[in-house]
This record gives structure tokens, sequence and C-alpha cells, in this order.
């Protein structure tokens, strides 16, 4: 499917999966706090989106899947338990973890400041990484070289910000009014280059591949973890250990390179506030 039909169906996707959503809401809360209690119930209710591919996204059946998936398929077998993946949404992430109607949110959920005040988090399982993205052929190895070329950025957005603000003063930066507008400037040439995540990156490889699009410069970083509620440091020290351990065995790795067509280098380091 090509990166622009994915987009256009996320927000059908979003109405079919809040259905299910809804039921879910009118379930029997969680009680879980600890691994023991995990393990003894027999599930581990994990929230994630559904509208954030490859992090968060569905297959041909509608069901959730993608890295955050993939984890938390880890986690659950990890734990000995069956896996109960919950569909969340950005502004909903935080209620359903504090509400019970999850035992923990992998939901490509960046560690903040803001956030750290209301729920708490894993050490880093992904990142969502900022580039400039460009084919092959063009030199681009420092924010000099940005001068002479034309980026297209969806306007306001985190990568708009972090171009602006690196880049030489005349650089041609051209905004759009979403990723996939911004794209298709890229696709058709009326761009040389590209601010975008890596999400992008992974599709846009996976449907133009001819295009030869690779990462020139690293803008930033997003540290994404697990969250919990306050209270449950056991399972949130039990996370740790397991990210610790699927990131030595490469299982995390495989996992990287499944979605994102590469394989992972380093997890960022735990952001400090």
């Amino acid at each position: 499917m090509s990166l622009f039909k994915s987009i256009a169906r996320r927000s059908l996707g979003a109405l079919v999966l809040a259905g299910f959503a809804a039921a879910t809401l009118g379930a029997a809360p969680a009680k879980a706090a600890t691994p023991e209690e995990i393990k003894a119930r027999g599930k581990l209710m994990v929230g994630l989106l559904t509208d954030y591919p490859p992090f968060g996204g569905t297959d041909a059946q509608q069901q959730p899947a993608g890295y955050d998936a993939d984890v938390a398929a880890l986690m659950a077998k990890s734990l000995g338990v069956k896996l109960e993946l919950v569909p969340v949404t950005g502004p909903n992430r935080i209620p359903y973890l504090l509400t019970n109607k999850v035992d923990v949110l992998i939901a490509t959920f960046g560690i903040t400041a803001e956030r750290s005040k209301q729920v708490l988090f894993s050490n880093p399982y992904s990142s969502l990484t900022i580039y400039v993205l460009a084919p092959k052929s063009l030199n681009i190895k420092t924010t000099d070289d940005l001068k002479p070329v034309t980026i297209s950025v969806a306007r306001a957005s985190t990568q708009d910000t972090a171009i602006t603000a690196a880049a030489p003063q005349g650089t041609q930066i051209k905004r759009f009014d979403d990723d996939a507008t911004a794209l298709q400037a890229l696709i058709s040439g009326q761009v040389q280059a590209m601010g975008a995540s890596n999400t992008i990156l992974a599709q846009l490889n996976k449907d133009y591949p001819q295009l030869n699009i690779e990462p020139k410069l690293t803008m930033r970083e997003q540290a994404n973890g697990m969250a919990f509620r306050k209270a449950d440091t056991a399972l949130a020290e039990f996370a740790n250990k397991f990210i610790a351990e699927i990131e030595k065995n490469g299982e995390l790795s495989a996992i990287n390179k499944r979605w994102f067509g590469v394989e992972l280098t380093k997890l960022p380091p735990m952001p400090q506030f």
C-alpha cells in the first residue's frame, strides 16, 4: 500500500477501531501493579497507537500491528502471559493508563518532563528520529551543505523547527500543510530534500525504493518509553530489565529491521530533567 493511501485510510482505521476502544472502556479495569499480579491474572493489557505506522498501525484484518505491538508481544512472552492489545489515541493514552484500562502504554510515547509529572517512564525502547532525507547521490554531510538545497517540511512540525534553526541563512525551506504533501514535493522533484522522521523514511523506502533516499543529517531524536502508573515501580523495573535483555540479545534490533528496514544501532539515553 502506498504511503498516501496509508495516510488517507488512518482516519477510517481510527473510526473502525473506535468501537473496539469504546468496548474496552466498559471492561473490568485492570488491577495489576506488579509482575506477580499480572502473572496471576494471566494477561498483560497494553495500550498502543494504531494510527502511526510503522510504530503502531493495523494489518489487513484491522488488528494492531507494528514495532510497538511486537515489543508488547515479547514482553507478554517474558512474563509468561497472554497479550491483550488495547488501541489508544494520543489524547487518551494517559487517561486509559491512569484509570486502569491498561497495565502499560507502549505507544510511541516521548519521554518529557511534563509527562513525567503524570506517569512513570521506563528506559527508552525506541526513538523517533528527525532527519534531513535526500537521494544518495546528493552530497550533504553538514548543515552548511544545506544552503544550496531546497528542502520540504510539514509546516510548524518538529522537523520544521529543527531544520529552520540549523540551516544556514538563505536555505530554501518550502513548507507544506502535512508530511504527505511535503513528501510528494520530494517525489515529484519540486525539492531536493525533505525534513522527516524515521517513520516517513521507512514508508518511503518501502513504496519508492527507486529513489534511493537515505538520512543525511540527524536533526533531533525523541526517546520513547513505556509508561506506567506512578505506583507501579515494580512493573517499571521489570520493563527496564526486559528492554535491556531484548536489546542485548538482538530481538529489538530484529523488530527495528522488520519495520524500519535497518538494524537498531543504539537506543537513546534516558532524558535527564
